[in-house]
C-alpha cells in the first residue's frame, strides 16, 4: 500500500460520512481525527481543537440550517509536501436547501451551494490537522445580501474539472512535473512589479490560452490572461504590490498527485494593503496576511484550470471591516428580521 492509498483509507469514511450528512454517521467517522486535532476553519469559525469542536461549532450549525445538506466533492488529491508531510486536498460544494438563518444569513428557502476547499495532514494513521476556508460570501451573494463591493469577474458556480478525473486515479510519475510546473509559475509571477512589467511573469509559458480561473466570490471568475489580469491580478497588485517580498515565516504546503497541484498555508501571504482598487478597498497602509488554499490542473504542459480560495472574510476582518454588521444592516432592510 503506497502512503497515498493508506492516507486516503484514513479519510474516506469521513468524506463518505459528509456526502450524505447524517450527523451520527459524521460523528463516529471524525474518530480518525486525533483527540488534539487542530481544525483551521476561515473567519468567522476560526480555529477549533478536537473533533466534537468541529462537530459543535462547524458542521451542527450548517447541518441546521441545511436539512438536506450534502458534500459534493470534485477534487481529491494527495501528496508530501517539502518537510515529508502526508496532505489530502479536497475540494468541491456542500449543498442543500437553506432553510434556517446562518452565521445571521438569511435563509432563502431555495437550494445553496458553496465551495470548499480542505487540506488534511495524516500522520501514523490519524487526521493531525485541517486547514479550510468555505466561500462563505458565495452564500451571502445567493441570500441577495453580499454588502461589499461588486466583484469584477463572473459569479459562477465553479465546475469539476473538465476532464472529469478530479477524485483519481492519478497518474504517479506525472506528480514531480506538476509541482514544478506550479512552484515555477509562481516563482516567476512575483518578479512582477520588482524586477519589471508583466512580461517577466511569462504567464504565456505557464497558463494555457483559455484557461479557466475560478476565484473566491467577491472576487469571481476569470477566463485566459486577459480577464485574469483585468479582474483579479492587476486591482491585486496595484493595491498590494510588495507581493512575495515577506515570506519569511510564512509555511507553504506544496503538493502534487498527477496532473493535480495543491497548496495550503495558515496563512501563505503577507503584504501591505498600500494601494487602492482591490476589492473596491482604499489604501490602509496595513499589512495584511492571506490565506489561498488552491489547486490547479496541468494539460500538456500548461495549466488549463485553476480553483482558488482566499478568506477575504478575514482580510475585511484585519483592516477594521466588519462584514457580517453590514450584511445585517443589508437584509434588514430586505425584511428579514
Amino acid at each position: 500500500m503506497t502512503e497515498v492509498t493508506a492516507a486516503n483509507a484514513v479519510m474516506e469514511p469521513v468524506f463518505a460520512a459528509l456526502r450524505d450528512f447524517d450527523p451520527s454517521c459524521v460523528r463516529a467517522a471524525l474518530d480518525v481525527a486525533a483527540p488534539d486535532c487542530v481544525f483551521r476553519l476561515c473567519h468567522p469559525i476560526g480555529d477549533l481543537r478536537g473533533p466534537a469542536s468541529l462537530m459543535r461549532s462547524a458542521y451542527a450549525p450548517l447541518h441546521a440550517a441545511l436539512p438536506d445538506l450534502e458534500r459534493q466533492e470534485f477534487i481529491r488529491m494527495a501528496g508530501l509536501d517539502a518537510d515529508g508531510a502526508m496532505w489530502i486536498g479536497s475540494g468541491g460544494h456542500y449543498a442543500g436547501t437553506f432553510r434556517a438563518p446562518w452565521l445571521n444569513i438569511p435563509p432563502t428557502g431555495r437550494n445553496m451551494s458553496m465551495r470548499f476547499h480542505e487540506f488534511f495532514r495524516v500522520e501514523n494513521g490519524a487526521c493531525v490537522e485541517m486547514q479550510a476556508i468555505w466561500d462563505i460570501p458565495e452564500v451571502m451573494m445567493q441570500a441577495g445580501v453580499w454588502p461589499m463591493a461588486p466583484q469584477l469577474g463572473r459569479f459562477l458556480h465553479a465546475p469539476a474539472p473538465m476532464t472529469q478525473d478530479g477524485l483519481g486515479p492519478h497518474d504517479p510519475d506525472l506528480s514531480d512535473d506538476s509541482s514544478a510546473h506550479v512552484i515555477d509559475m509562481l516563482s516567476a509571477m512575483i518578479r512582477h512589479p520588482r524586477d519589471g512589467g508583466p512580461e517577466v511573469m511569462e504567464l504565456e509559458r505557464f497558463w494555457h490560452p483559455t484557461f479557466m480561473w475560478y476565484g473566491p466570490c467577491g472576487i469571481g471568475t476569470a477566463r485566459g490572461v486577459e480577464e485574469f489580469r483585468r479582474f483579479h491580478q492587476i486591482p491585486f497588485l496595484n493595491a498590494m504590490p510588495d507581493r512575495g517580498q515577506h515570506d519569511a515565516g510564512l509555511t507553504f504546503h506544496f503538493m502534487a498527485e498527477g496532473n493535480y497541484v495543491g497548496v495550503t498555508g495558515w496563512p501563505n501571504m503577507r503584504q501591505t494593503l498600500s494601494g487602492g482598487g482591490w476589492l473596491g478597498l482604499p489604501p490602509t497602509n496595513t499589512e495584511v496576511t492571506l490565506r489561498s488554499l488552491d489547486f490547479w490542473r496541468i494539460e500538456d504542459g500548461l495549466i488549463r484550470e485553476n480553483w482558488v480560495l482566499v478568506d477575504l472574510l478575514d482580510l475585511y476582518r484585519q483592516i477594521g471591516v466588519d462584514v457580517f454588521a453590514r450584511m445585517k444592516e443589508l437584509a434588514w432592510s430586505k425584511g428579514y428580521r
